[in-house]
Parts: C-alpha cells; sequence; structure tokens
C-alpha cells in the first residue's frame, strides 16, 4: 500500500514519513533518496537526513533518475523521498526522461508498488505561494502536481503535515 505524505519545507513532514514507515515493524527498511547533491546546501540536506535515519535501520539507495528499473528486497518496507527531487532530476537531469517525466515517475512508483510491503512518499506542498514563474518552472509545477494527483487516487492514505502535525486528507477505506 502507499501513503503519501505531503507539506511545506520544514513542516516536519520527513520526520512524519519515517516514523510512518518505523511504525510498520521490524522488517527490512529501504531509505530511497532522491535528493542530487549537487551543492553545498544539498550536502547539508542529506547530511541531516542521514543522522535523522541513523538509529532506525534503514538501507540507503540513491535514486536519482530510472525509479522504474529500481529493485529491492521482496516485502521491504520504502521510504521515497522525495517525489520533488525526483521529478527535477527527471526533468532536468542528462539521463532523466525529459518531456516524458510524468509517465517515468508513475512507473517508476508503480515498479516500487509491485515489490515493496508498503512504500511512503514524500512529496512537498509547492503550489500555494501564489508567484508568477517562468516557463521552466511552471511546467515543473505542473508535473510535480499531476504525479501527486495520481498518487494520491492510488494511496491507502494521504497525510499533510503542517507545523509538524499530521492532518489526514484520505484514510484507507475513504476516497
Amino acid at each position: 500500500m502507499i501513503t503519501l505524505v505531503t507539506g511545506g519545507s520544514g513542516s516536519g513532514k520527513s520526520a512524519y514519513a519515517e516514523d510512518v514507515l518505523t511504525g510498520f515493524g521490524e522488517g527490512e527498511r529501504i531509505y530511497i533518496a532522491t535528493m542530487y547533491p549537487f551543492d553545498e546546501e544539498s550536502q547539508k540536506r542529506i547530511s541531516r537526513h542521514r543522522m535523522m535515519r541513523a538509529k532506525k535501520n534503514f538501507s540507503t539507495v540513491e535514486c536519482y533518475t530510472g525509479l522504474k528499473e529500481q529493485k529491492i528486497p521482496p516485502n521491504a518496507y520504502v521510504l521515497l523521498e522525495c517525489m520533488s527531487n525526483l521529478v527535477a532530476n527527471e526533468m532536468f537531469q542528462e539521463t532523466g526522461a525529459k518531456e516524458n517525466t510524468v509517465q517515468a515517475v508513475l512507473d517508476g512508483v508503480a515498479n516500487l508498488e509491485k515489490q515493496a510491503a508498503e512504500l511512503v512518499i514524500v512529496t512537498n506542498e509547492i503550489f500555494s505561494d501564489g508567484i508568477v514563474y517562468e516557463e521552466e518552472t511552471i511546467r515543473y509545477q505542473e508535473y510535480l502536481g499531476r504525479i501527486n494527483r495520481e498518487i494520491a487516487k492510488k494511496a491507502a492514505t494521504v497525510v499533510e503535515v503542517v507545523y509538524g502535525i499530521p492532518v489526514v486528507q484520505k484514510q484507507a477505506g475513504g476516497e
């Protein structure tokens, strides 16, 4: 099953997603990291997230593009973080899917869902600022929005984390 966790930057969504995943039990835990370490700030964020996971028995797999090809141990508990990074990588990295990003990412999620006992996906809420962006950024927002909507449809649970408080938007069995 899929649990989708969303929220703004610094909302606490990563810590919440890790708690959800560790709450499934003592099975094998896989953290699929999508942040490409392109500058000092991203290196710091990666280090901070690794420290958060240090004592939670996660195996980290770095996957910047090509999620459809990712293999995981059968019935592992998987945390995919973060959808917004994966979408940007698929759009802009040399090895990315470019204009086929939406389908490539959705195929990748379907691939993980087939293999995992539970799949928790972290994404960002980037749609509320009201700023007018350049065409490339608008296309990025469009792709991420389409992907988030499709994943939310398939997800058993959708949670928005606001100021560290989880707000359930959809619960298993509900639509």
